[in-house]
């Protein structure tokens, strides 16, 4: 186990070397091929990427000055958008790329001229990345058999890593890859990562091949060996249920910076900034865009909205301010009041999202040109096109900057 510690670590990828590692056509390998649905999707991700990229000029910058502490023993998660450097990361911490500028240790340790057969990670990829010839057993043994370890150590630890993997394990090391399912494959991975004792677990969006049910029963395996080794782990995803079910810590990231750390209840309730806030959740903050008046309110789409008095002194008439809230902790009229301070809206109704698990709808109403979202009962059954008044508590509003994105504190 250890720290992992970053410190000032940049990656810069010239234009076209970035087009040719990322945007060009993606030719899937043996472990691939046959799951031409993956592939589309990779393809499509790439293409996306790639013409993102293309819409600014220069260099391609992954990362950007990056500083961060992993704690011993943690599971930290890295989520953000499509493109934003998080596969980077894990690649510099792992050493698979090393054209980077700043330093990445290990505990005290830096790990620029330590290759990464010697730095002892585990890592477990999206598409799972085993040796189609080997049968299980030996996927997990060859590890031990390029460090030329006795065959007793290798068998022990292998009997050892399935006694922790738990019911059916033992069964997958007599097959080989070809005949087992996504989530066996998955498994089996998890497994050759255990197997060698690693000081630090790396997980490469480990889940996105699995249908919902799977990904659901490999999630909870994945929490429950994390937590009875305590290994220092670096989990990247997309998948925002993920990070938040398996992480202690959570890094959101943007063109290549960390934007904020902190565990999940953390980011939620005190965002940084609006785009953390208007990314993390299901059902992200409510941002709605206004300009402060003369008598000190805020004017959104013909409303006057109340400020508090420590807003309105850092902003003044005619600046741009993002009000910001959380669609739960609105009600509709029907339910409450507005108070002193609180803010009433008043909309169409333009889509429901029903939950029917935990008897609510996520209701979008249209204000003006700009959107929100109210989790309501589902017992007061709106419908789309209907006006809509909602309360949404003036304690639980939040303001920010409309130009630097900064959170307003009031």
């Amino acid at each position: 186990m250890s720290q992992i510690r970053l410190y000032d670590v940049s990656r810069v990828f010239p234009r076209s070397g970035w087009m040719e590692r990322r945007g060009g056509a993606y030719r899937p390998g043996w472990d691939e091929a046959w799951d031409k649905a993956f592939s589309a999707r990779v393809e499509m991700q790439a293409r996306q990427e790639a013409e993102a990229r293309l819409s600014s000029q220069g260099p391609v910058v992954a990362l950007d000055r990056v500083n961060l502490t992993i704690p011993d023993g943690q599971t930290f998660a890295v989520i953000g958008p499509s493109g934003c450097g998080k596969s980077t990361l894990l690649r510099v911490v792992a050493g698979l790329d090393q054209e980077y500028t700043g330093d990445v240790y290990y505990d005290d340790e830096n790990m620029r001229d330590v290759p990464p057969k010697d730095r002892y990670i585990g890592m477990v990829f999206q598409n799972y990345a085993l040796y189609p010839h080997f049968k299980g057993r030996g996927n997990l043994k060859f590890f031990f058999q390029v460090h030329k370890a006795p065959d007793a150590e290798a068998e022990e630890r292998i009997r050892v890593t399935a006694e922790i993997m738990g019911f059916g394990f033992n069964q997958l090391l007599e097959r080989k890859p070809g005949t087992l399912s996504g989530g066996e494959q998955q498994r089996l991975a998890i497994g050759r990562a255990i197997v060698r004792n690693p000081r630090l677990f790396l997980f490469d969006e480990p889940l996105s091949n699995l249908d919902a049910k799977l990904r659901a029963q490999t999630r909870v395996e994945i929490k429950r060996l994390l937590r009875r080794f305590a290994i220092t782990s670096i989990y990247v995803t997309h998948d925002q249920e993920e990070a938040m079910a398996l992480a202690d810590q959570i890094a959101v990231m943007r063109e290549g910076r960390i934007e904020q750390v902190g565990a999940c209840e953390q980011l939620l309730q005190n965002p940084a900034n609006a785009f953390v806030a208007g990314f993390l959740g299901k059902h992200p903050m409510n941002l709605l865009t206004g300009v402060v008046a003369e008598d000190g309110t805020l004017r959104v789409e013909g409303l006057a909205l109340p400020l508090p008095m420590g807003v309105r002194t850092q902003c003044g008439p005619g600046e741009e301010i993002t009000l910001g809230m959380r669609p739960e902790a609105g009600h509709s009229i029907l339910t409450a009041e507005a108070g002193p301070g609180d803010v009433c809206l008043r909309g169409e109704v333009e889509m429901i999202e029903p939950d029917f698990v935990r008897r609510i709808n996520h209701v979008r109403v249209c204000l003006g040109s700009q959107v929100f979202t109210v989790t309501l009962p589902m017992e007061e059954g709106w419908r789309p096109g209907e006006n809509i008044q909602v309360v949404f508590p003036g304690g639980q509003l939040y303001f920010f900057d409309a130009r630097s994105g900064k959170r307003i504190s009031p």
